[in-house]
């Protein structure tokens, strides 16, 4: 299933941000997919019990570290140096059960209702809900498209799928007619049509002039990893086992695609986007299997989120909007949504020390057994 054309999906107006984001601060990553560990939280924040209650509701562990190793931690720790009281859950990748948390949270008194949905159909029937009890909505990391929030807070996603395509010619070079396979994320997803988007501007007129050849371009439905591996597989062995580039929407499933590439004997020598930044991402650039990943410092949109959140809760909607001074156009409800969108990174093995110095992963967790030279070549100790 192809995802939408460039320049189909949702257009982003940038304008100038004068969003006030703290400083990056650390803490120790939690849950049974936790990506980042030996960091210790600042002292002095706000305890638990005080503030107006605000709930939060994640989408799944299954996919990605990064729900519960990061967003969940730095959500909580952002909303209580705001003095709120965040009750933050996770659907597991559950519609029923995203729907179950959100009416519990809007029954026990939230103030405010933050929302990474699964999809968009799922955030929307919350967001009517809660907006129907006079409750605002922000719409967290993924825009639910057709819906009523209040407000989205998360990265330029156009400019990470953009971000993805400059590192897949970065580490193809001058190869002409290089030929590429897309491995992309649920159809159900704004932002993976926002992360293709963003890709095509790079791509497609690359594609056009013949300077690289597109095999396939898949959609892989729920981010599932094994799916995306299977369908590599497919994809490559219908090509004679042919590639000379992957584009990878994320790093789990460019950890599947590399997989399948080791198993033909190809990692290392085929250039595999990411995103995320994850452990395994990081650990995969340094052996070379990976050439590229997406960093996203999510301690900044957490305290986005926070800072949003808080201004909400006092019922301040100025100061709301003073937070989020650009929009994300949302074709199906025909409106603009007042949004704040942080930039994201390209990483490569050259930057990698990069996430490493700002906390996101230890040094233990990517530079053991063959990477412990790569780090010591790198700096990262």
């Amino acid at each position: 299933m192809r995802l939408r054309e460039a320049g189909r999906g949702p257009r982003m107006r940038r304008a100038a941000t004068a969003v006030g984001l703290g400083l990056l601060l650390t803490l120790s990553a939690c849950g049974q997919n936790a990506a980042g560990g030996g960091q210790e939280a600042p002292e002095g924040d706000a305890p638990e019990g005080g503030g107006v209650k605000v709930g939060v509701i994640l989408p799944e562990t299954d996919t990605s570290a990064r729900w519960e190793g990061f967003d969940k931690p730095m959500l909580e720790q952002a909303m209580r140096a705001e003095g709120l009281d965040p009750d933050i859950q996770n659907a597991q990748g559950d519609e029923q059960k995203f729907s179950t948390l959100a009416d519990g949270m809007i029954s026990s008194g939230v103030q405010v209702l933050v929302i990474a949905s699964i999809s968009s159909d799922g955030g929307n029937t919350v967001a009517e809900k809660a907006k129907a009890q006079g409750i605002p909505v922000i719409d967290y990391d993924r825009l639910n498209l057709g819906g009523v929030s209040d407000y989205y807070v998360s990265f330029d996603n156009e400019r990470v799928g953009a971000i993805q395509g400059e590192g897949l010619v970065q580490g193809i070079g001058d190869k002409p007619g290089a030929q590429v396979i897309e491995i992309e994320g649920a159809p159900t997803d704004n932002n993976a049509t926002l992360f293709y988007n963003g890709q095509q501007t790079v791509l497609k007129p690359m594609y056009d002039a013949g300077d690289l050849s597109l095999v396939a371009s898949q959609a892989i439905d729920q981010w599932d990893n094994q799916v995306a591996g299977t369908t590599f597989e497919q994809l490559l062995t219908g090509n004679g086992g042919r590639v000379d580039g992957v584009v990878v929407a994320n790093d789990g499933m460019a950890g599947s695609v590399i997989t399948v590439l080791a198993k033909y004997g190809l990692n290392g020598q085929v250039p595999v986007t990411g995103q995320d930044a994850t452990a395994d991402g990081l650990s995969a650039i340094l052996r070379g299997d990976q050439y590229m990943t997406v960093f996203k410092p999510i301690q900044e949109e957490a305290e986005a989120a926070a800072k949003l959140a808080a201004a909400l809760a006092q019922g301040d909607t100025a100061a709301a909007d003073a937070i989020a001074t650009q929009t994300v156009n949302d074709p199906e409800a025909g409106r603009d949504v007042k949004s704040v969108l942080l930039d994201p990174q390209l990483i490569t093995r050259d930057n990698v020390k990069t996430v490493t110095d700002a906390g996101y992963i230890t040094p233990d967790e990517i530079c053991g057994g063959d990477n412990a030279a790569a780090c010591s070549e790198l700096g990262i100790q």
